[in-house]
């Protein structure tokens, strides 16, 4: 298991994670497949954007996988996705974070874009399909990061929920008393 350890600063505790869990938590196969699905499709479609020699800042864009495009979008899902496959590499806490920091940013992506559409300052093409497309990634990486790390109902053995319970008497007890027959 992750090892907790406290920090004490003049504001109160402050609980720190090890960067680490075990190699074999199943956590682990949830945050890279996660990070690994969603950067190869990005790589896969900025390099086709990159292939078919789209206008680097075009606003009116080219068609790319069912999605508009332009060389900015092309060149910046290039640079997503190996972002995200390098969280995925590197696995543990990284790739979820990574995938919960790239989350955040489809979400503002997709509300910028869908504020610029048809206008001058859609300076990435976007259509309407990115608009759902960032939305729809946005959640999925956010829901490949958060998973096991955010809910109401963690057992009692995962890292992120030992590390908001760090004092023994805030653990539910195991009771060793028979249950009540009826």
């Amino acid at each position: 298991m992750a090892t907790v350890t406290q920090n004490r600063t003049r504001h109160g505790r402050r609980v720190v994670l090890d960067n680490h869990l075990p190699v074999d938590h199943r956590l682990h196969r949830v945050y890279r497949g996660g990070a690994a699905l969603m950067g190869a499709f990005l790589v896969v479609f900025g390099i086709l954007g990159l292939i078919g020699r789209i206008g680097f800042f075009s606003t009116s864009g080219s068609m790319v996988m069912g999605l508009g495009s332009n060389g900015a979008l092309s060149l910046v899902s290039v640079l997503v996705g190996g972002l995200l496959l390098a969280g995925a590499v590197i696995g543990g806490n990284t790739a979820s974070t990574v995938n919960i920091v790239v989350a955040l940013a489809f979400l503002a992506v997709g509300f910028a874009s869908l504020a610029v559409l048809d206008t001058r300052f859609n300076l990435f093409a976007f259509h309407l399909q990115n608009v759902f497309f960032s939305f729809v990634t946005g959640l999925l990486l956010m829901t490949f990061g958060m998973y096991g790390r955010v809910s109401g109902s963690l057992p009692h053995d995962n890292p992120y929920w030992r590390s908001r319970h760090p004092h023994p008497h805030e653990r539910p007890a195991e009771s060793s008393a028979k249950p009540l027959k009826s």
